[in-house]
């Protein structure tokens, strides 16, 4: 039986959704609205208000006026800000059925995935960033003016950039959303956030929380719309930096919108990742590791294990129990309390999943498990292991973002690292292996941003994320998140 979506659920998902611009709820400047889609059953879900460049304007104006040296949040100690954001958490964890509930409707992951992984991460991701205001410090520095003479006191200060425009993805609606705006408030920026159109319920919701725990008016404001609102609001010559997760194609044209004033940029884009299982591993953990690499989300993780390297002679028994496991995930509206795996994000997604999958046959590779639609509503993809693959295939080198694997064989470590690093990407990768010797030198060789070992998809607040070659620029999370929304100011007095 299906969960029953709440009174106050339905009551948010039917309102009429406005742009969050100055602390105030207000129409598109265009009047305009678009429907987002429910992709469990391809139905209409919520009317939104469709942001457009002059919404941008507006946001960006009013992120503006409030970091302007006298406004509340500038004035506000470092202690409150942090007290403030710590209440942001408290806030998601007391609406966390509401919060996981909107995630299954507007992206299609199930609802017990959404509140275990999803809201709970975002919850943490603020409570972590709020001890952060209080502890974001400079150095003194012993000056020599060698040239000068004298004696001076140097020093550096760490201050907030400014305006940020952040522009997220429609696969964690919530916690990309709290992963932009965690940093960016501990930091002591304002921000004009534009959140995926496929996705915008959720960042709406938080919007109002924002409110409700006592944001000043224009620290957070929310533009929905489209990619002409994201490239609005990157090439806006009043914007100090731009924070982008998304596609690395996205991700280039983000880069070449922001050159105009020579914002700064930092970007979270795709991946290609290797997921390397030897012979020495335990099997079990390393099945179970690959499926999860891959089928997690419905495969729509940017560092999903997309490559799976198997030594040739456990190859057969890994991929033979990923498939089991493929076979065995039970895909379905994601209000199901049984279902494992929901539907892809949109019609888009699903036709060029797909896609791939016959680019793959027509390649000459070779279907092990799915491969197809399954049911005939909603956007649902078959789980898949594709084998007999060659380097240069697209599913080989391209990112698909759903739930598609290719399985890998291999017998010299040595040719495993060169063809697992043999990829723009460089965004995650996992080792499996008993041998912890051989797990840290195959970590330290591959060129990814995160290693897993004998896990895969294990996050936390504290940990950086990110990634090297064309997966991004800076990390996210952790201390090293706060550098992307920080200037560093050196001070001299002469004494």
């Amino acid at each position: 039986m299906e969960l029953q979506v709440e009174p106050g659920v339905e009551e948010f998902i039917r309102k009429e959704h406005r742009l969050l611009i100055d602390g105030e709820w207000v129409e598109a400047a265009s009047g305009r609205t678009f429907e987002t889609i429910n992709p469990a059953t391809e139905e209409h879900l919520a009317n939104v208000a469709w942001g457009e460049a002059e919404d941008v304007d507006r946001a960006v104006r009013a992120a503006r006026r409030a970091f302007a040296d006298d406004s509340p949040w500038r004035r506000m100690s470092l202690s409150d800000r942090g007290r403030l954001i710590y209440r942001i958490s408290e806030l998601i964890e007391e609406h966390a059925d509401e919060f996981a509930m909107l995630e299954t409707l507007d992206n299609g992951k199930p609802f017990a995935v959404a509140k275990a992984a999803d809201v709970a991460l975002a919850a943490d991701l603020f409570r972590y960033m709020a001890g952060w205001p209080t502890k974001i410090e400079g150095n003194t520095i012993p000056v020599s003016a060698v040239a000068t003479g004298g004696e001076f006191l140097g020093m550096t200060l760490k201050e907030p950039v400014g305006v940020v425009g952040q522009i997220i993805p429609w696969n964690f609606p919530l916690l990309m959303a709290a992963w932009k705006l965690g940093p960016v408030l501990a930091a002591g920026c304002t921000v004009v956030l534009k959140p995926a159109e496929q996705t915008p319920l959720s960042a709406l919701r938080l919007g109002e929380l924002l409110l409700e725990a006592g944001l000043p008016d224009g620290v957070v404001n929310i533009v929905t719309g489209f990619g002409d609102a994201g490239a609005a609001l990157a090439a806006h010559d009043d914007v100090d930096k731009v924070a982008f997760t998304g596609s690395t194609e996205v991700g280039k044209l983000i880069v070449k919108a922001a050159a105009g004033n020579l914002k700064k940029v930092t970007l979270e884009l795709g991946g290609k990742s290797p997921n390397v299982v030897f012979k020495d591993a335990d099997l079990e953990v390393a099945i179970s590791g690959a499926a999860n690499g891959i089928f997690f989300n419905h495969g729509q993780c940017c560092n999903a294990g997309s490559r799976l390297f198997v030594e040739r002679e456990v190859y057969d028994e890994v991929v033979e129990g990923v498939a089991e496991r493929a076979k065995n995930i039970r895909l379905g509206s994601g209000l199901d309390p049984e279902t494992e795996m929901g539907p892809l994000i949109s019609d888009e997604q699903f036709e060029k999943v797909l896609g791939y999958i016959e680019q793959g046959r027509e390649a000459g590779a070779e279907t092990y498990v799915g491969g197809g639609r399954a049911g005939s509503r909603g956007y649902f993809v078959e789980p898949t292991i594709l084998t007999n693959t060659s380097p240069e295939m697209s599913v080989v080198r391209e990112e698909i973002f759903g739930p598609v694997v290719v399985a890998i064989p291999f017998s010299d470590p040595e040719e495993l690292v060169a063809e697992a690093n043999d990829t723009r990407y460089g965004l995650a990768a996992g080792v499996f292996t008993r041998d912890i010797s051989k797990a840290y030198r195959t970590a330290k060789r591959l060129r990814a941003g995160t290693v897993w070992i004998n896990c895969y998809h294990v996050f936390d607040a504290a940990l950086p994320f990110g990634g090297y070659k064309e997966s991004g620029w800076g990390r996210e999370m952790g201390h090293d998140v706060l550098e992307n929304y920080l200037e560093t100011k050196s001070v001299v007095t002469a004494i």
